[in-house]
């Protein structure tokens, strides 16, 4: 350890029931400084980063910060010791104003009279416009990744934990972020950045410490490595990026006409006209920032909102009235957005989730009763093919990682063998190896004449991947465009609805 370190880690040891979640860890943060915190999923990140914060109590080790023993046994006593932490999914309350939920996140001994004032003053400081008397329902992702972020700022912390904080974002929208977190770090913050993007590392970060099955294994200046070079670092191998695949496209499998729905939401989007279809060999990409009515599609693409028959046609079949199990037994599989409560169960057993989805197409329903025997085969099939760090089928799908239930999520549904596939957010929070893999996966289904549809709001993963592209905002979709024919910026652009909804770009717009 050195006395110029900000934090201090050494041999921070951490248990849980058959896994060791962080194993001798031991490093430092300085003052000012980016560091960058990665490692596959399961690697030990989030456990660490929750030690930190005072969410978790190491079983061995030390901390110090500023020098001195640290040892928070709660977030608060974190937040008064200078460190403040922006978590992937955001805890804010939609019904409630940014000042309040400002508040509702801050040290009460933190929080002055003037909280209004506060936060338009720290806002404008930092490029970070955000009016304190607006209610959380009615702002952007972005925006409400702000509030979090200010929230920290306005208990002035000497170190900013980021979890994934660009996964919801435009690339304006990261491009500020950048320009803040440079900002903190001129000014002494410390920032510690956890992100599976690894270009983001690169660019932003000058320090990382790298972690694979709970311990350290390499640190580096990243601005001096490559992409791959990083990978590698992380799962101990040689690697390889997914490449976009070009092969002719056959019949149309999904077609959408005209696809009309009303949100049952009250601070949901309406789908308006929506068009579109994906053929046999096609992966079609939407993207979009996070609100913008990607849920909405989804929910009425796969019967959860049902609509007008002709609207929506698999094989030349109209759906549009039908349930998902009906949908699902013509070939239609899907996975949400929502991990836990939508795509899986939290208490129920890996096994026990197969069952979800994969009943029909499985033939685990028989006469009425479920043939137990082959939910468990095919939960050990999804557990081995898609590499999910667990004990066992029959632990439940909260003990896993958020990465490793994705995984688990994904693999349900690619090895029912799907004509068609909906996905959203298909690597959402999984490491850059298991995002390649199930790259590669969803390219070899669409050569093999699967239809595939992914909706996300990673513009490299759907520029990595896409046979054709278009952007939903506001609920309307562009037009669909091959992959590639438009810039990033000019994407960036359409995802904050600057142009109209056919996605072609008005000279006279303003940039």
């Amino acid at each position: 350890m050195t006395d110029k370190s900000l934090l201090d880690l050494s041999g921070v040891t951490k248990r849980f029931p058959g896994v060791v979640a962080n194993d001798d860890v031991t490093f430092s943060i300085l003052p000012g400084e980016v560091h960058a915190l990665f490692g596959e999923n399961g690697a030990g990140k989030s456990t660490l980063v929750k030690i930190i914060y005072g969410v978790q109590r190491p079983d061995k080790g030390e901390m110090r910060f500023d020098g001195k023993p640290y040892a928070p046994a709660k977030p608060s006593e974190a937040r008064a010791m200078g460190i403040g932490m922006v978590f992937q999914h955001f805890s804010l309350f939609e019904a409630l104003t940014v000042a309040d939920n400002v508040a509702l996140g801050m040290n009460k001994e933190a929080i002055g009279s003037n909280l209004d004032e506060q936060i338009v003053e720290v806002s404008k400081a930092y490029g970070l416009t955000l009016d304190p008397a607006r209610y959380i329902g009615s702002l952007s992702v972005g925006e409400r990744q702000r509030v979090e972020i200010i929230r920290c700022l306005l208990q002035k912390p000497r170190l900013l934990i980021m979890d994934e904080p660009t996964s919801v974002l435009t690339p304006q929208e990261v491009e500020i972020l950048f320009q803040t977190l440079r900002q903190l770090s001129s000014e002494g913050c410390s920032i510690l950045y956890i992100s599976h993007k690894l270009e983001e590392i690169r660019e932003l970060c000058e320090k990382a410490t790298v972690l694979r099955g709970g311990k350290v294994v390499a640190t580096c200046d990243p601005r001096e490595e490559t992409a791959k070079s990083l990978a590698e670092m992380m799962i101990g191998t040689t690697f390889k990026f997914a490449e976009r695949q070009v092969h002719e496209l056959g019949k149309d499998r999904l077609v959408v006409n005209n696809l009309t729905s009303v949100s049952h939401d009250p601070f949901g989007v309406d789908i308006c006209d929506v068009s579109f279809r994906v053929r046999s060999g096609e992966i079609f990409g939407i993207g979009g920032v996070a609100g913008n009515g990607q849920v909405e599609l989804m929910e009425t693409l796969i019967g959860e909102i049902t609509t007008v028959a002709d609207s929506i046609c698999l094989d030349g079949e109209a759906i549009g009235t039908m349930g998902p199990t009906a949908r699902r037994e013509r070939g239609m599989c899907s996975v949400p957005e929502e991990r836990l409560g939508h795509g899986a169960v939290s208490d129920m057993s890996l096994w026990e989730n197969t069952i979800l989805s994969a009943r029909t197409r499985k033939s685990m329903e028989k006469r009425g009763f479920l043939d137990l025997q082959i939910a468990q085969d095919f939960a050990g099939q999804v557990v081995s093919k898609f590499n999910v760090k667990t004990a066992g089928i029959d632990n439940t799908a909260k003990s896993l990682s958020g990465g490793n239930l994705q995984k688990f999520i994904v693999g349900r549904e690619i090895l029912q063998a799907p004509t068609v596939l909906l996905i959203m957010q298909p690597t959402w929070g999984v490491d850059a190896a298991a995002a390649a893999d199930i790259h590669r996966t969803l390219q070899d289904m669409a050569a093999d004449g699967a239809a595939i549809l992914v909706i996300s709001q990673d513009l490299e993963e759907l520029m990595a991947i896409s046979t054709n592209f278009a952007v939903i905002a506001e609920g309307r979709l562009s037009e669909p465009k091959p992959t590639g024919s438009q810039t990033i910026e000019e994407i960036g652009l359409l995802m904050g609805g600057v142009y109209d909804r056919l996605g072609d770009a008005d000279e006279g717009a303003p940039a």
